[in-house]
């Protein structure tokens, strides 16, 4: 037989069977009906992945790599957008720009990794990569470089804003923990 009309046969079998699931549904019932149209809908599922894969053997592929891509510049282009420009404007000039961000990265890095949890420590490490990546290509084109006095006076007040900061919070936490603690020996003891 021509594998057209086999092609063909088959649609047609399969729109009868669609055809039949919807009269079950308007005259056994719902459950019966319902059923039915699942199971034909998902074989012709199969049906048209069998039939794409067998005449355009590269098109699965295709069309999952065209998928991944656009979501992927899609969300990487928003984010990388959104957090250069806002580290770009309120942090670094473009002149100290590469010295300041890998010396922040490094010393923000080391301290977040001893006081965040894992979860917390991806989501940040899988952003300023992003960031760095966008602000590394920004910073090729930057013909000036940075005086030294310059950046490690801008490195010696973040640091000391960053340390301040967390340690802050770590007090904060601290102090939380151990009032939780105090309530519940308290609880406990009575």
């Amino acid at each position: 037989m021509n594998p057209s009309r086999v092609d063909f046969l088959v649609d047609v079998a399969y729109g009868l069977l669609i055809f039949v699931a919807v009269v079950l549904f308007m005259l056994v019932g719902d459950r019966v009906g319902v059923a039915f149209a699942i199971g034909v809908l998902l074989s012709y599922l199969i049906h048209v992945v069998w039939k794409m894969a067998r005449f355009d053997p590269d098109w699965m592929t295709r069309e999952v790599v065209e998928t991944v891509a656009e979501t992927v510049d899609e969300t990487v282009g928003k984010t990388v957008d959104k957090e250069v420009s806002e580290t770009v404007e309120k942090t670094v000039g473009e002149t100290v720009e590469k010295t300041v961000a890998e010396t922040v990265d490094k010393e923000v890095s080391e301290t977040v990794e001893k006081t965040v949890d894992q979860t917390v420590e991806n989501t940040v490490t899988k952003e300023v990569e992003a960031v760095i990546e966008k602000l590394e290509a920004i910073n090729e084109r930057v013909d000036r470089r940075p005086r030294a006095d310059e950046v490690e006076e801008t490195i010696e007040a973040q640091t000391e804003e960053v340390e301040g900061k967390l340690e802050e919070k770590i007090e904060q936490q601290t102090e939380e923990i151990e009032t939780k603690l105090d309530s519940e020996n308290s609880d406990n003891t009575e």
